[in-house]
């Protein structure tokens, strides 16, 4: 029997007006056992050059050390996203301890949106949508569909694709937690 992976989660986030939104929903799953539904994994960070967005998929006491990790980058950077994202997935890379922890990041401010992976990989998607965990894909198709079609705000096609999300995928639930700078 091999090893069971903690799988969660649908996080989606939006660019739209000078406004952004991150959002995801509350679904902590275990192999085929759904262990917590009101999880929060999104986080936002204050910074000198305004709101920074975070979110995570994989697991929780991984991300929480990589948001810490990240918190610092921001600071020692003032506030550069580029930078500090950069520099957390040098470290992510590298770092013995690190290296070793299971988690997939998506960080945004208004000007960029970017996820980041413990290999090393730092990927700034094309567009303002960014959209990470098992229930990504649906998200973005559906943000992708209201932000080309309707005048809602960047926090309502969160929650209302997070929802859609939640429909379709089974690790995704609609215990939703979305945050706006």
């Amino acid at each position: 029997m091999g090893k069971l992976k903690i799988r969660s989660t649908t996080i989606l986030g939006v660019r739209k007006k000078n406004k952004i939104a991150l959002g995801g929903d509350g679904q902590v799953t275990f192999g085929d056992m759904a262990l917590k539904q009101k999880a929060i994994k999104v986080r936002q960070f204050d910074t000198v050059k305004g709101n920074v967005l975070g979110g995570f998929a994989g697991a929780a006491a991984d991300a929480m050390t990589l948001f810490e990790k990240f918190e610092q980058k921001l600071e020692e950077y003032e506030g550069d996203l580029r930078r500090s994202v950069v520099e957390l997935a040098k470290d992510w890379r590298t770092d013995k301890y690190l290296r070793h922890l299971d988690a997939l990041l998506a960080l945004m401010d208004k000007k960029s949106s970017f996820i980041v992976s413990g290999d090393g990989n730092v990927i700034e998607p094309d567009g303002p949508i960014v959209a990470i965990g098992s229930g990504g894909g649906f998200a973005q198709s559906a943000a992708t569909a209201l932000l080309n079609s309707t005048s809602k705000s960047a926090l309502e096609i969160v929650h209302e694709s997070l929802k859609i999300a939640s429909e379709l995928c089974i690790y995704t639930n609609d215990s939703i937690t979305v945050l706006e700078g």
